[in-house]
């Protein structure tokens, strides 16, 4: 599942994001999601959220459980 609707995504999620400087590269970070920052419904680059260990980026996929 991508990660442009906010709606999808809540505190717990496990998510792997794009840091701002590696939107470049495309590298991604995987982590657990603790705020959600962007305040519009949807975004066309991904949700902007905090993980818990305080990186902040955009999400790019959310991890299923048990996948």
């Amino acid at each position: 599942m991508n990660g442009k609707n906010r709606k999808d995504i809540v505190a717990g999620l496990e998510v792997d994001i794009v840091l701002k400087q590696d939107q470049r590269t495309g590298k991604r970070t995987r982590g657990i999601v603790k705020d959600i920052l962007t305040n519009s419904s949807t975004h066309p680059h991904g949700i902007k959220v905090r993980l818990t260990d305080g990186q902040v980026g955009r999400v790019q996929e959310i991890i299923q459980k048990g996948k």
